[in-house]
C-alpha cells in the first residue's frame, strides 16, 4: 500500500490570484457545466485565449456523463467572457470513432495557434494535436495510437524540429498500475512523430508515487524552457475527498527547466512542489478535491508569469510568480 505522503506546501514565489478563488467556474457558463478545468491558455490576437474543459451532468458514481471544450477570451487575463456554445466537440473531430474530447492545452508557434487534447474512442484513448487561425475552424494534424495524453507543444522548433512532451500509459507492462512517466518526442510536421525519449520518470520527482506527466506548454527562458508537470501522490488511506466514493489520489504542480537545445535533458529541478492543494477550491469543495493540475503558463513583458490550473476538477484558478523566482528555484 502506498505510504502516507509527508505534509507539503506550495512555494512562497507563488502568489494566487485574489485569494485562490476561481476566475472561471460554472457560474460563468452560458451552457450546460458542472465542472470546469484543466485550461489551456495563450495570448493571441491581442487577447488572451482560455479553452476549457467542461463536464456536465453529474452521475450517480460522482462523475459527469457528458464532456466538452468550451472557449473564453479576456484582455486582461483574469476576467474573461465565455463563448455561447461549446469550441470542441466529438463531432467538431468529424471521426465516428471520438466518444469525447477533453484537456485541451494551447501553444502559439509562427503565429499559429495549436491544440492539443485528449479523446476517448471506442478503441482506446488517444492524444491529438489541431491548429487554428480565428478559433473557428479547426483541423486535425495527427492522433496518436492508444494509450497516450497530457501532450504539449514547444513554441518554437528545436534543432529544426517541432517537439512535444507526451504521456503514455503503459498499464499492460507496468503490471496493470498506475506508473506513468513524461517522454518527448519529435516530428518534422507535427503529424507524424518518432526519436522518443524518457525525459523523468516517476522515481525521480519525491512528491510523488503513482505517477507524472507534463502541465503547461514550456516558456523559454535565456537559462532553459521553464516547465511545469503534475505529480501524483497516492495513499489509499484516504477517504472519500469530493464526489466519488473514494478519492485516494493528491495533485501538485512540479517544476523543472530543460535544455534549450536538448529539451530531453533536465538541467534542474524542484524536489518540493511549485502548487500544493491548500485552498478551500483546492481541498474542500469539487468533483476531487486535493487536485492542482496546470495547463497554463504564460510569460508577460513584465516578467511576471501566469500560471492557470485546475483545481479539485472542478474550477479554474491563477497563480502568479516573477520568472526569476521561478528559475532560482530549479538553477541552484
Amino acid at each position: 500500500m502506498p505510504k502516507m505522503q509527508p505534509e507539503v506546501f506550495s512555494s512562497p514565489v507563488i502568489h494566487r490570484y485574489n485569494g485562490g478563488e476561481p476566475v472561471l467556474s460554472k457560474k460563468d457558463i452560458p451552457y450546460a457545466a458542472d465542472c470546469i478545468f484543466n485550461a489551456g491558455v495563450a495570448k493571441f490576437g491581442g487577447k488572451y485565449v482560455m479553452v476549457f474543459r467542461d463536464d456536465y451532468e453529474r452521475a450517480p458514481w460522482g462523475g459527469c456523463r457528458h464532456i466538452v471544450v468550451g472557449i473564453a477570451f479576456s484582455d486582461d487575463g483574469k476576467h474573461w467572457d465565455v463563448r455561447k456554445t461549446p469550441f470542441m466537440t466529438p463531432e467538431t473531430l468529424q471521426d465516428p470513432d471520438v466518444l469525447r474530447v477533453y484537456d485541451p492545452r494551447l501553444t502559439v508557434i509562427d503565429g499559429r495557434c495549436y491544440v492539443c487534447f485528449a479523446v476517448d474512442t471506442k478503441h482506446g484513448l488517444r492524444g491529438g494535436i489541431a491548429v487554428t487561425d480565428d478559433f473557428e475552424k479547426i483541423e486535425v494534424l495527427s492522433l496518436t495510437v492508444p494509450d497516450n495524453r497530457n501532450m504539449v507543444l514547444f513554441p518554437e522548433k528545436v534543432g529544426g524540429m517541432y517537439v512535444r512532451l507526451e504521456r503514455p500509459m503503459p498499464v499492460y507492462s507496468r503490471n496493470g498500475k498506475d506508473r506513468f512517466d513524461i517522454w518527448l518526442s519529435k516530428s518534422p510536421d507535427l503529424r507524424f512523430w518518432g526519436e522518443s525519449k524518457l525525459v523523468m520518470g516517476v522515481e525521480d520527482v519525491p512528491f510523488a508515487n503513482d505517477k507524472i506527466g507534463p502541465g503547461a506548454p514550456p516558456i523559454k527562458t535565456e537559462k532553459g524552457w521553464l516547465t511545469l508537470f503534475h505529480a501524483v501522490h497516492r495513499d489509499d488511506t484516504r477517504g472519500k475527498h469530493g464526489w466519488e466514493e473514494r478519492w485516494t489520489k493528491c495533485y501538485h504542480a512540479g517544476i523543472m527547466l530543460l535544455d534549450l537545445e536538448d529539451p530531453s535533458k533536465i538541467i534542474g529541478k524542484s524536489d518540493v512542489p511549485l502548487i500544493a492543494p491548500e485552498t478551500f477550491w483546492e481541498t474542500e469543495e469539487g468533483m476531487r478535491t486535493n487536485v492542482i493540475f496546470p495547463g497554463g503558463m504564460i510569460l508577460e513583458d513584465s516578467g511576471e508569469v501566469k500560471v492557470y490550473y485546475g483545481a479539485s476538477d472542478t474550477v479554474e484558478c491563477l497563480a502568479t510568480a516573477d520568472v526569476g523566482d521561478l528559475l532560482s528555484l530549479v538553477t541552484k
